[in-house]
């Protein structure tokens, strides 16, 4: 057993008065592509928000490599090595695509070249002077998980990567998310679409009133497919 990359206990979190996290407990170990899932207003979102230092009030432990980071201003656990690609993806609408690339500062070395996120998304470098608002979602999905990879993070996390995409668009995001775990990336990512999540994980969570209620890993959850969906109503 590898040591943990990231160990998040009794994490609890709250937005003003509402209580969202109830004490999630989750590991991700190097390496690993972890899935959470679960139906909207779970809490899987938060949770990614929530490592990232973004949700106004959080208790318990989240531990990146052994260091307690639950008291870390969000700017500090970027340069540890953490990089949220949000579900709304943040691309900027009047930059063009390199702008929008080049925006985020190196937090770690060994961030990938602007050549090099190319190679990974063909489709952006036809695309380089266009702006944000002209491109597709699945562009914008490829400009905003491209854009993360030059920061040098090693831990990404992801908040619904296919969501309103086309299938053929879906499919080129899962190969890149492949690559980027044969790569060593370790990733964390909130999913909707069951099926796309078996083909890329290693391990999934299941998400339910900010719990975390089961865990399977990818093989189990592939023999307990039609279970799993009614489980979580998609």
């Amino acid at each position: 057993m590898h040591e943990a990359m990231l160990e998040i206990r009794n994490l609890q979190a709250w937005y003003g008065q509402s209580h969202v996290l109830h004490g999630v407990d989750l590991t991700v170990r190097p390496g690993e592509l972890v899935t959470l899932l679960g139906r909207n207003g779970a809490g899987k979102s938060t949770t990614l928000k929530s490592i990232m230092g973004m949700v106004p009030r959080r208790e318990g432990s989240i531990r990146l490599e052994g260091t307690e980071i639950i008291g870390v201003a969000p700017h500090q656990i970027a340069r540890l090595g953490i990089a949220f690609c949000p579900e709304d993806r943040g691309i900027y609408a009047t930059l063009d695509v390199a702008e929008n690339l080049r925006l985020p500062p190196e937090v770690q070395a060994g961030g990938m070249s602007e050549a090099q996120v190319l190679d990974l998304f063909p489709n952006l470098r036809e695309r380089l002077k266009s702006p944000g608002a002209k491109l597709s979602g699945g562009e914008q999905q490829m400009l905003a998980i491209g854009r993360i990879l030059r920061t040098g993070a090693r831990l990404l996390l992801l908040d619904e990567p296919t969501e309103g995409l086309a299938p053929v668009v879906v499919s080129q995001i899962g190969a890149v998310i492949r690559r980027l775990k044969e790569q060593g990336f370790t990733i964390l990512m909130v999913e909707q679409n069951v099926r796309f999540a078996t083909t890329v994980a290693d391990r999934h969570y299941v998400m339910e009133g900010g719990r975390v209620v089961e865990a399977f890993d990818n093989a189990r959850l592939t023999e307990q497919f039609d279970r799993v969906v009614g489980l979580l109503g998609v």
